[in-house]
């Protein structure tokens, strides 16, 4: 998964009510729950259907490490899935996104003006319609790259031209070299 796409989707799990469940039998039988059955769990973690239904009895409690981190990313894409989208929903319409990274920012300027890369240290708080604009490419699969593009283009918006009362003539923010990148509502 990509930077961006982690990066909001903590942020949405910070709004949880309840914790996840942790042990491997607890995340299995939520998945065959959610999937209802065994087979659909099988296929989706490439694991043989005796092996999940193992793990439900906890017969097997401590799964190997990949399938550790699948299961865990299993359930929490489905977890409280109405907390989740009422989280993105106050963001996107009233709550808007805080951005906080350390990476190289520079822009693309007329001639004559310090458009220098540098590393910078940025905690900006985005407007809801960017923090919308963020989820809706992120459900619709967008990739690392297209995230990168929106969160660049908010920068440039919020911080760099101070919602238009400032450097009107800026062209492009380049957002590279990202050292740290996380969001919060």
């Amino acid at each position: 998964m990509s930077m961006f796409g982690e990066g909001l989707d903590q942020a949405v799990q910070r709004s949880f009510t309840r914790p996840a469940p942790k042990s491997a039998g607890a995340q299995m039988r939520y998945l065959v729950k959610q999937l209802k059955g065994t087979r659909a769990v099988a296929r989706m973690l490439r694991i043989s259907q005796r092996t999940v239904e193992r793990y439900v009895k906890n017969q097997i409690k401590k799964p190997r490490p990949e399938l550790a981190a699948r299961l865990e990313r299993e359930v929490r894409k489905r977890w409280q899935p109405q907390i989740r989208a009422r989280a993105r929903e106050k963001a996107a319409t009233t709550g808007g996104i805080v951005i906080d990274t350390r990476a190289r920012l520079g822009y693309t300027a007329p001639i004559g003006t310090t458009d220098q890369d540098r590393i910078r240290h940025l905690t900006v708080a985005l407007p809801p319609p960017y923090a919308a604009r963020l989820f809706e490419a992120q459900q619709q699969g967008a990739g690392d790259q297209r995230l990168r593009e929106i969160t660049a283009e908010a920068l440039k918006e919020v911080y760099f031209q101070d919602n238009g009362r400032r450097a009107g003539q800026l062209e492009e923010v380049r957002f590279t070299d990202i050292e740290h990148l996380e969001f919060d509502l």
